[in-house]
C-alpha cells in the first residue's frame, strides 16, 4: 500500500529571470514569494501556500510555457508503476523524480514525499 496527492502546481516559464515571472505571479495570485530563487540555482522561486495546500512554484525552462502538475508519493516505484498501468509513460528521471506524460500528452511529475505531514487531501492506493 502507498499512498499519494497533488503536491505542486508547477508554472514553467521560458524565461531568462525568474524575479520578475514570480512578481507577476505573486501579485495575480494574491501570495507573497517565498522564494526567488527556492534551491541556488535560479531554477525556481516559490509562492506561499497554507501547509494544506500545494506548493505553488516557478520553473525556469528551455520549452514552452506551460503548467504541470506534481504528483508527490511515498513511494516512488509503486506510484510510477501505478501510473503506468493507466496508460502513463516514463520520460526521465530527473534529480529525485521522474517526468511523465499521460495518456492525453500532458506531462507531470511524480515526486518522493515535499512535507513531513501528508494531510487530509491524500489517496490511498493498494
Amino acid at each position: 500500500m502507498h499512498h499519494s496527492r497533488i503536491s505542486a502546481y508547477v508554472l514553467d516559464c521560458q524565461v531568462d529571470d525568474l524575479k520578475d515571472a514570480a512578481e507577476f505571479w505573486s501579485k495575480a495570485l494574491g501570495r507573497p514569494v517565498q522564494a526567488f530563487d527556492q534551491d541556488g540555482d535560479g531554477k525556481y522561486a516559490e509562492l506561499a501556500t497554507d501547509a494544506d495546500e500545494p506548493f505553488l512554484l516557478l520553473q525556469r525552462v528551455d520549452h514552452e510555457a506551460r503548467i504541470h502538475l506534481d504528483i508527490e508519493t511515498d513511494d516512488l516505484d509503486a506510484e510510477v508503476a501505478r501510473l503506468e498501468t493507466l496508460g502513463a509513460t516514463r520520460i526521465a528521471f530527473v534529480k529525485r523524480w521522474w517526468v511523465m506524460q499521460a495518456p492525453t500528452g500532458h506531462r507531470f511529475c511524480v515526486v518522493r514525499k515535499q512535507r513531513t505531514e501528508f494531510g487530509p487531501h491524500l489517496n490511498q492506493w493498494d
